[in-house]
């Protein structure tokens, strides 16, 4: 049983699955599904489509040079059946995709070492590119915060935060719920209940 790779974006095209393309000159062409032979049709290159394995090679984000791929790799000469080979075999290929498992795994990290902190780089530019768009205390509002951070002995910019806070809080969403409700003969506040539809 052989497990070719696919011609378009090179998964596995198991036995009985998918689509065997043979042309006029006798060069036949595995697709794991319709979507790869769609795209073969269409007469689309595998290296700009970015699910393609032949995309993530090219961009770097796939394992191209390592000795566990070779393991994989197709040989024509055929060997003559002998169960202790196919035990040994068998073994080693669980070996070898536990093998490239794990050196995949640190190839990612490797990849996304620093990730982190270049999108918080890219965020902290954009902030301040659009800083005018960001909302503000009055000044009135920012100096009373001051006297009462002097009196109470607090920080500035923990009582700043929590206003914000507060006005974020306040400020109307645009779709969202609104609650009625009912004052009380005694003085009371309750929530009306819209529950009957008539």
């Amino acid at each position: 049983m052989r497990i070719e790779p696919c011609y378009f974006c090179g998964r596995p095209a198991y036995p009985s699955k998918g689509i065997t393309f043979v042309r006029n000159d006798a060069k036949s062409f595995r697709f794991c599904r319709s979507k790869c032979h769609r795209n073969f049709k269409m007469k689309r290159n595998p290296r700009k489509l970015k699910w393609t394995k032949a995309y993530r090679r090219n961009a770097g984000k796939e394992m191209t040079v390592d000795s566990t791929l070779l393991f994989g790799a197709r040989r024509n000469e055929p060997v003559r059946y002998d169960r202790d080979l196919v035990q040994k075999t068998l073994a080693a290929m669980e070996r070898v995709s536990e093998i490239r498992a794990r050196r995949e795994r640190v190839f990612y990290k490797k990849r996304m070492a620093g990730k982190r902190e270049r999108e918080l780089a890219t965020a902290r530019k954009l902030v301040a590119e659009n800083e005018h768009l960001l909302p503000r205390l009055r000044a009135s509002e920012r100096k009373r915060l001051e006297e009462v951070a002097a009196e109470e002995g607090r920080d500035v910019e923990e009582l700043v935060e929590e206003s914000m806070a507060a006005m974020a809080s306040k400020t109307k969403v645009f779709g969202a719920e609104k609650k009625r409700l009912r004052v009380r003969d005694d003085g009371g506040v309750e929530e009306e209940d819209d529950m009957d539809m008539d």
